[in-house]
């Protein structure tokens, strides 16, 4: 099928968020944090088509900084930006976008003034690497008197929106992905190829060529290789992130040691460190094991945690597998199955725009066996598992361990054919649902799970 590429901005779903923000009462100043080119900035200006003013200040640009410098109180503050930019004052509907805002201390000292004495004006915030920045330059936001709102690349819903798929993303979302099935899973095959990247879906969205991503893919490993003398002073880190961004995109998806990482001859204290930096400009994310089957979920810091990339995308160009996603026909052969399990660990991540939101994987160590589940997500008061397999119902030995475990009656196994609930049992006789869930399904989880349980 033939799709007519629409040169539009993609409608993200974060605008739905925005706009609840926007009509709170207790509204206070927003902080999005996210990694670079995930379009928070593009975001903001979206969002501000639906109100009257739309004040930018970019804290890169000196004369937008030394407003902050010159004015020390928010009601002189905004007087100033209003001349700044040629603008009459009013205080009826109007955003505030402060852009690379970790360039000013004060501009950041400010902000709960928005809030105690100057709720009418609505405030978003936003800055490059803020998750490093924050640390090296001793910068605080000040607690209780701002919101965080993690923006991510974008899902598959936004994907289809991108490249002028609108209907049948409106066919997910009705939950009708069974009228078009084998379409859809060919369009998810591309987003597995393509990524979530704003820039990368714009580019493969003109002509439908993925080696025409090719420069858009190289310009974001520049810009994320430029920053990193910005993460750490520590020249030996410095060097260590590098060999990261450089190898690590090999092991998305599998749990990882440390310990020699990638080959290399660093130690693993040194290894996590760099980690754990890189893990701040949301790059990655360590997910860790947890044995546990209900609520609190505790990771195990002790164990060994996955690597998840924020694209996979990008995972398929640095890793040299494009060819397999393109060729192949089963998602869940592409790398081993690899390929599979991070797009549903990236697609999971879309669900919500908490900062604290964690990925998390199931495993039970004992003498005897041991068992492993991919994925839990958090769901009202249940822990719910899912598997990323395809395969006959009696070979989900792991799931049928944790559901022995598990206090409800609920288990999804995310696979390329339709949607369908069996019954089934466990070799121990504990009966449950297992959801059968498309991949295309993956951002309306929440919406089946509600529709299950009516």
């Amino acid at each position: 099928m033939q799709f007519k590429y629409f040169n539009k901005m993609i409608q993200r779903t974060a605008l739905k968020y925005l706009q609840r923000w926007r009509k709170d009462e207790n509204r206070k100043p927003l902080v999005l944090r996210g990694a670079r080119q995930v379009g928070k900035t593009t975001l903001v200006r979206e969002f501000a088509k639906q109100y009257d003013v739309f004040l930018h200040l970019n804290l890169e640009n000196e004369d937008d900084r030394q407003l902050f410098e010159d004015n020390k109180t928010v009601e002189k503050l905004i007087t100033a930006i209003f001349f700044l930019k040629s603008i009459e004052r009013t205080d009826r509907n109007v955003l505030l976008f402060i852009d690379e805002i970790q360039f000013s201390k004060p501009a950041v000292a400010i902000l709960r003034y928005f809030y105690e004495e100057a709720n009418y004006i609505h405030v978003i915030v936003a800055g490059s690497l803020l998750e490093t920045i924050i640390d090296m330059r001793k910068i605080s936001f000040p607690v209780g008197r701002v919101q965080y709102m993690a923006i991510h690349p974008c899902s598959f819903l936004e994907f289809l929106d991108g490249t002028g798929r609108g209907f049948d993303a409106n066919a997910i979302t009705k939950l009708e992905g069974y009228h078009i099935h084998k379409r859809l899973i060919d369009s998810f095959k591309d987003y597995i190829l393509v990524g979530g990247m704003p820039a990368a879906i714009v580019q493969y969205a003109k002509n439908r060529d993925i080696l025409s991503v090719k420069d858009t893919y190289d310009s974001l490993m520049v810009s994320y290789k430029d920053d990193v003398e910005k993460y750490t002073k520590n020249q030996n880190l410095i060097q260590i992130i590098r060999t990261i961004l450089d190898v690590g995109w090999n092991s998305a998806a599998e749990t990882i040691s440390f310990e020699k990482f990638g080959n290399t001859s660093f130690s693993s204290r040194e290894m996590s460190k760099a980690f754990q930096t890189i893990q701040k400009t949301m790059l990655l994310e360590l997910a860790y094991p947890t044995s546990s089957t209900q609520m609190p979920l505790m990771p195990n810091f002790r164990k060994r945690p996955k690597l998840l990339w924020l694209d996979t995308g990008l995972v398929n160009y640095y890793a040299g597998v494009q060819k397999d996603v393109f060729s192949i026909k089963e998602i869940q052969d592409i790398w081993r199955g690899r390929v599979a399990e991070h797009i549903v660990a990236q697609e999971l991540l879309t669900l919500n725009y908490s900062l604290l939101t964690k990925r998390f994987f199931w495993r039970r160590e004992k003498e005897t066996s041991e068992a492993e589940v991919d994925f839990l997500y958090k769901y009202n008061s249940k822990i719910i598992p899912i598997e990323v397999k395809s395969g006959h119902n009696s070979k989900l030995k792991s799931l049928h361990l944790f559901m022995d475990e598990a206090p409800h009656d609920i288990a999804v196994r995310i696979w390329s054919q339709p949607f369908s609930i069996d019954e089934i049992a466990t070799p121990k006789g504990k009966k449950f649902r297992l959801i059968n869930l498309p991949f295309y399904y993956i951002g309306v989880l929440e919406d089946v799970l509600k529709k299950v349980e009516s």
